[in-house]
């Protein structure tokens, strides 16, 4: 852009000067008629440069292209016409003082009024004889016929807001829509500037708008279908990105000499005979693909997901007993102590008759103790360790390290995971494992590198937990019932959501519970409080207390819920539960219903939410986590879902991560593309855009 371009931004009547030295990568603040109060909020939402500015994109479209005469409004209906303006008026109301904006439009034929509420300016901006396109609701008032809080735009040649399909932004405070068009319209010659990661060939192979043509429809479309285009070609950027990154990086692995584990076939059924219970048909699969990919070429990149309770630990047992077999050393990674200690008790038992027994390493494990774990890791002499975080420490150094198992591995960052990784010689190989399910629909696109097995089936005896959501007229019949399991001998689980944002870790709701509870519906019963904000000693004496028995309920945050295992409480019930994601709440209700005793899962209600209650009724209806994940990733988004922020990947603004068919022909592309430029290096700016992708992927 050359001299200084200006742009009106018509809600606040002034103008917005563009310096000429502006490039994609000039910060927003740098603009000039861009307030500082303006850059923090688009700050807000991700959008600090030009370029980040140009890629915000639509959330959708207000078309208001079809103009309606004056004389055939009708009233309740949303509709455009095109008017001179005959009079304009500012007054306030007499009753509540609100400042009241009031015109007569007129075209020839018919008049009708508008009215603008609490926008006092506007009497400054509108003037007689103004030629106007107004868009807005129709309403019949004292006055007849009057556009109540209409947008307006002046009759111009190239309509920006009214009498076209208008760009609608996601939006923050005062940074709106009308502001966001102004300004973007204005930057559009920017991205001719800006390179395009698409390589020509891969572009006109997908029939693909260039990249500045694509910003400008996405941005002002002539029409639907180039709106479409656009945003297509966009979402098709980023799927090929991200396939290419992934698709590399499984090469790379592949052709990588990893710590290699024989597939001890005797072993491995010595191991099944030895357990005091039947495989499923899920287990025994997956066990299978893992020992395969242990003894295959590359080191082993897989994702065990499946319920809780489906038995994923005993898979990962399998691998680790093969892994020491080989001479290797092993390392289970949990994101809390709870899970970590569960952990290491579950592989000591099934461990142990094998001569394999862990170590478990902490952040509360005592000094004395972690130097004598550490010695005996660093000189090879033991083979397995369960632990947190505690494990990535500088001072953690292991011998031979062929295996790393992540439970859990969406709550650890890519950092965390490579920072562990790198504790070994060779590439060690790598289980994730999860009770959150991926649905199918989005593995393909988030986990190109990865092979995933599902465990679908829970082990038989496993009695469905009843699932009901609990209204809240109906909640001292719950807490009736809640009394009558106390008195047979069970114990219940109560969790609070995490309700302010100030107040992270959920803690004064969960005491404000606690108290409720112990004091005012129980006072006759042992109710223990457990919040994240504990230290961990206090953590586990109470977690201790309830799973002896010595409480009969626990109140407790989110934040512990993940590990927490008493086969003796049957009931789960879950406060404000709409807040909850559908996984999460399956995982929660999956945290009961580990004997023989039926198991009940009450999902309060706290407030009248129909979307909220048509989502709890999802989980009451169903008791399949995969079920569950498809459903909350339709009505959450894939972001909210899986967190793409931890899985470390760039921010996805027009790919639907659920169009498998995008996918499949952005990934089809990036083989064929990376079949021809395996370094990446025949085209300047795909090289650049794979940058926000090395990390995760771990290509440099």
């Amino acid at each position: 852009m050359t001299g200084v371009t200006e742009a009106r931004a018509p809600q606040e009547g002034r103008i917005l000067k563009l310096p000429g030295a502006c490039w994609p990568e000039t910060p927003v603040r740098e603009l000039a008629g861009v307030t500082p109060a303006q850059a923090h909020l688009m700050g807000k939402l991700g959008v600090t440069t030009v370029s980040d500015l140009l890629h915000h994109l639509p959330r959708r479209y207000e078309d208001s292209r079809e103009l309606v005469p004056l004389r055939s409004l009708v009233p309740g209906a949303v509709q455009t016409a095109r008017a001179r303006v005959r009079g304009v008026s500012g007054h306030r109301s007499p009753r509540r003082q609100m400042a009241l904006v009031e015109a007569t439009l007129e075209d020839g034929e018919a008049s009708v009024g508008a009215i603008w509420f609490n926008q006092p300016y506007l009497a400054g901006q509108l003037s007689e004889g103004m030629e106007i396109l107004v868009h807005g609701k129709v309403v019949w008032g004292v006055r007849g016929i009057t556009f109540q809080s209409p947008t307006w735009e002046r009759v111009r040649a190239d309509q920006r807001h009214v009498g076209r399909l208008a760009a609608v932004y996601p939006e923050t405070g005062k940074l709106t829509s009308k502001y966001l068009r102004a300004l973007i319209g204005r930057l559009l010659p920017v991205a001719e500037q800006m390179p395009d990661p698409l390589p020509p060939e891969v572009r006109e192979a997908e029939r693909l708008l260039p990249l500045a043509e694509a910003l400008r429809q996405v941005h002002v479309p002539d029409d639907e279908d180039a709106a479409e285009r656009a945003r297509q070609r966009l979402a098709f950027e980023e799927l090929f990105l991200l396939q290419l990154a992934a698709e590399r990086a499984r090469r790379r692995r592949l052709s990588s000499e990893g710590a290699r584990v024989p597939y001890d076939v005797e072993a491995a059924r010595g191991f099944v005979a030895g357990l005091p219970f039947t495989l499923t048909d899920g287990q025994r699969r997956a066990a299978h693909q893992v020992l395969a990919d242990l003894a295959g070429p590359g080191p082993m990149n897989r994702l065990l997901q499946g319920d809780v309770g489906s038995g994923k630990t005993v898979v990962a047992a399998m691998a680790v007993l093969l892994a020491r077999r080989a001479g290797f050393q092993s390392v289970v990674m949990a994101p809390t102590e709870i899970l970590a200690r569960q952990h290491h008790v579950t592989l000591e038992s099934l461990l142990a008759p094998h001569g394999v027994s862990p170590r478990l390493l902490l952040g509360s494990t005592p000094a004395r103790a972690r130097r004598e774990i550490l010695d005996g890791l660093a000189g090879g002499q033991d083979f397995l360790v369960v632990g947190t975080h505690a494990l990535i420490e500088d001072d953690v150094r292991l011998n031979r390290l062929g295996l790393v198992v992540v439970d859990e591995q969406q709550r650890f960052g890519v950092a965390q995971r490579q920072r562990l990784r790198l504790k070994a010689r060779a590439i060690p190989n790598f289980l994730a494992m999860t009770a959150t399910p991926i649905p199918r629909s989005l593995a393909l696109t988030l986990y190109g590198d990865v092979d995933v097995s599902e465990l679908r089936e829970m082990p038989p005896g496993r009695i469905p937990v009843e699932t009901r959501v609990v209204p809240p007229d109906l909640r001292d019949e719950a807490y009736a019932f809640v009394r009558d399991q106390v008195r047979s001998g069970r114990q219940v689980f109560v969790i609070c959501p995490l309700i302010e944002e100030s107040d992270r870790m959920g803690v004064r709701a969960v005491t404000t519970e606690h108290r409720k509870l112990a004091e005012e519906v129980f006072p006759d019963l042992r109710v223990e409080l457990l919040h994240g904000r504990m230290k961990p000693r206090e953590k586990e004496e109470r977690m201790g207390r309830f799973a002896r028995g010595e409480a009969d309920l626990l109140v407790a945050t989110s934040v512990v819920e993940v590990g927490v295992d008493v086969p003796n409480a049957t009931v789960m019930i879950v406060e404000g539960a709409e807040r909850f994601g559908l996984a999460q709440l399956h995982q929660l209700r999956g945290r009961v219903g580990r004997s023989r005793h039926r198991a009940h899962c009450l999902l309060f209600e706290s407030g009248a939410d129909e979307e909220g209650s048509r989502r709890l009724r999802a989980v009451a209806a169903t008791s399949s986590g995969f079920e569950l994940a498809e459903l909350d990733l339709r009505l959450r988004g894939p972001g909210d879902v899986v967190g793409l922020r931890q899985h470390g990947l760039p921010e996805v603004r027009a790919a639907d991560l659920l169009d498998t068919v995008l996918a499949r022909r952005a990934r089809d592309a990036a083989v064929a593309w990376l079949d021809r430029d395996p370094a990446l290096d025949r085209h300047e700016a795909l090289s650049d855009a794979m940058g926000g992708y090395r990390a995760i992927f771990d290509l440099d």
